[in-house]
């Protein structure tokens, strides 16, 4: 039993002695084959994702049509414009914000505003705006509505519609509502109304206006009822003045027409006393050819007109026959007489 306990002891010994040399070398031998270069590479590798997360985490996609403000603890640093990768750095110390800057439009609802001429209207416009695409206006718009384009499009339907008011109050209701469009100033009233929140707009928000518009504009009852009214008012008016013209014109035309009528008149009357007078001269002549030539003819003659001038369809005379100028119609003229008693 000694024996073999003797014997393990002697090869334990013999191990210990001639072995642990020999041990002691392998273990030396295997550790810088083994334990040595896998931690390395896996710190390594570990390094390199670490890095690019951080990269990754520190690059910023800025999209066409929009505007990425980094913001440094919460406060707005700087604003990226121009689309493609940005950096920052990694959160919590900046973070990216996007504002859109496309295009959008707000209508200002309907507004019961009042005109010049003291009468009401309801009118409904629109805007069409943007953000600016500059950092200043960029970082305004996020101080004001803290990127926020629904609150942006709230807080501009107040502004137009107390712009509607001011803007309304400058124009009468002819010239909105009227059915002579040589009257209508409809592009007047909305380049006012542009002009009345483009600068406030731009200053508060940093929102750049592109149009305004008036998208409805009609009539309450009252104001319908007035304008009906006033239009008829106006048409009565206009006909009692072209009622007016036309009978001064008649007057005129008249006056003018007797006026004529009077000089050619006058005209015609010395033209016929001048045809008298001469016919008379004319008469006189042939009277006096006719007396020189025949006078018992001319007496004949004279007789007669006498008898023309004085007896009519209606004279009753009684005369004798023997006298003058009645003896002509008994004895006839004597020349004819004696012809007449000379043929047989």
């Amino acid at each position: 039993m000694s024996q073999p306990h003797s014997h393990d002891e002697h090869q334990d010994h013999s191990g210990h002695e001639h072995g642990h040399p020999h041990g002691h070398h392998h273990h030396h031998h295997g550790e810088p084959q083994e334990a040595g270069p896998f931690p390395w590479r896996r710190m390594a590798w570990a390094a390199l994702l670490v890095l690019f997360a951080i990269a990754a985490a520190s690059l910023v996609q800025v999209r066409s049509g929009e505007a990425t403000v980094i913001t440094r603890f919460g406060n707005p640093s700087r604003v990226l414009l121009a689309p493609g990768l940005g950096w920052r750095w990694p959160a919590p110390f900046e973070a990216a914000i996007p504002v859109d800057l496309r295009l959008r439009t707000t209508s200002s609802g309907l507004q019961d505003v009042g005109t010049r001429d003291g009468l009401r209207i309801i009118v409904q416009a629109y805007v069409a705006w943007q953000v600016q695409g500059d950092p200043d206006n960029v970082q305004r718009f996020m101080r004001a509505v803290q990127n926020q384009p629904d609150e942006a499009a709230r807080q501009i339907r107040t502004f137009v519609g107390s712009a509607l008011e001011t803007t309304a109050s400058s124009f009468d209701l002819a010239n909105l509502v009227n059915t002579d469009a040589n009257q209508v100033r409809i592009a007047d009233f909305e380049a006012q109304l542009r002009k009345q929140i483009d600068q406030q707009l731009l200053t508060t928000y940093g929102v750049r206006v592109l149009q305004v518009g008036i998208e409805r504009l009609t009539l309450p009852s009252v104001t319908l009822t007035a304008t009906v009214d006033r239009m008829r008012a106006g048409r009565e008016t206009i006909a009692t003045e072209r009622t007016a013209i036309g009978k001064r014109e008649a007057a005129q035309i008249r006056s003018a027409a007797e006026r004529d009528a009077r000089i050619l008149q006058a005209d015609a009357t010395v033209k016929a006393a001048d045809i008298e007078a001469q016919s008379r001269v004319e008469a006189a002549q042939i009277y006096g050819r006719a007396y020189a030539g025949s006078p018992q003819l001319y007496n004949l003659l004279r007789s007669l007109d006498t008898l023309g001038t004085v007896v009519t369809p209606g004279t009753k005379l009684i005369l004798r026959t023997d006298a003058a100028p009645f003896r002509v119609l008994v004895d006839g003229p004597p020349s004819l007489g004696t012809k007449a008693r000379s043929q047989p």
